[in-house]
């Protein structure tokens, strides 16, 4: 049984901050940047949270990423615009264009905003959560990690030609939690592959496929040539193609690669946030109690065989986040000790 320990985000946000810090990120970028993975931990997407402050420390110390610069619009319409990260931290760059997205959506109901020359973006469910609070309605769309990496198979093929290609939704309430989902097009996100393999565990089915494009769920053969699936066949696909095409392409990222920046996966990335207000067409209040009574007629709904109960999108992340809030947060020892790691390659010993 894998071993963990308990921290509290607080103390987990304070070791993290500390550590960019050391690293030479701006108290800002820092803080944001601790937040965010520490949220993802609270929220229970711990693939998105402490496990990468040595990697993107490490990261730094390459190069790769550049801690102390801040994002900043190249283009400004009304309604849209375009951001740069400037190569720092992906939360940043995104958390800036996320309020951006929003201030627009308040004044001209509706805004489009993508940003490019970044670096890893995280759990793109903390950005429609965001926009939930604010009672906006949000969508987040990634592409452009395939350009050097080939990592999923299309519908129908043997060979990848394609990327995990991640996506969000979100969508303010009434008294009950926002409804949101975020999830990668493929059947399993990479970081899962990476642990099952650490672990020695085998996928789910309809995961991934081998070096000759057969169905496996040994995450050994994904490292031998293989490639992920698309989840739900074509239509997980095409989705993938969504995210490909407003992620990538209509963000035009491809104009600002730079070969010392981000690593082959994240250099070509764009990232497009569409927010709008949800009450355009209705009062907040009779939209939030239609949302509010949309999720309690789901919850109500009599549970399959093997179901406790049925779940609203977004009921499990505020559930964690409450019992973890108040309990701490369960960590694998082995994150723990490459956090004791990362501080060590800044000069910080972690206590």
């Amino acid at each position: 049984m894998t071993k963990s320990i308990l921290k509290s985000a607080k103390e987990l946000e304070k070791i993290s901050t500390d550590i960019f810090v050391a690293a030479g990120a701006s108290e800002d970028n820092a803080r944001d940047v601790a937040e965010h993975l520490v949220r993802a931990e609270l929220s229970g997407v711990v693939t998105h949270g402490v496990c990468h402050v040595r990697e993107y420390v490490r990261n730094i110390m390459d190069e790769a990423l550049v801690p102390d610069s801040s994002p900043e619009i190249i283009v400004n319409e009304p309604s849209a615009a375009l951001i740069t990260g400037n190569w720092t931290f992906g939360q940043v760059a995104a958390k800036y264009a996320t309020n951006v997205a929003i201030e627009k959506a308040k004044e001209h109901g509706s805004s489009v905003v993508s940003i490019v020359a970044t670096h890893h973006t995280g759990r793109l469910g903390h950005y429609v959560e965001m926009a939930a609070e604010n009672r906006m309605i949000s969508m987040v769309l990634s592409g452009g990690y395939s350009e050097i990496v080939q990592a999923t198979v299309p519908y129908g093929g043997r060979s990848a030609i394609l990327h995990t290609n991640p996506m969000a939704l979100g969508s303010p309430c009434g008294d009950e939690p926002p409804m949101m989902f975020d999830w990668a097009t493929t059947g399993i996100a990479g970081m899962k592959v990476n642990q099952a393999r650490e672990k020695g565990e085998q996928l789910p089915p309809g995961c991934i496929v081998d070096k000759d494009g057969n169905e496996t769920t040994d995450p050994e053969d994904f490292f031998n040539g293989g490639a992920h699936l698309p989840f739900g066949k074509h239509k997980g696909y095409t989705l993938m193609m969504g995210a490909e095409f407003l992620g990538r392409i209509f963000s035009g990222s491809d104009e600002y690669v730079d070969a010392r920046r981000a690593g082959d996966i994240l250099r070509h990335q764009g990232v497009t946030f569409i927010v709008f207000r949800a009450d355009l067409f209705q009062p907040f209040s009779q939209f939030a109690e239609r949302a509010d009574e949309m999720q309690r007629r789901v919850r109500k709904v009599p549970p399959a065989d093997g179901f406790k109960e049925v779940l609203a999108p977004g009921d499990l992340e505020a559930r964690r986040r409450q019992k973890r809030t108040k309990d701490g947060v369960p960590l694998e020892l082995e994150i723990w000790e490459s956090i004791i790691e990362a501080g060590k390659l800044v000069g910080i010993q972690v206590p």
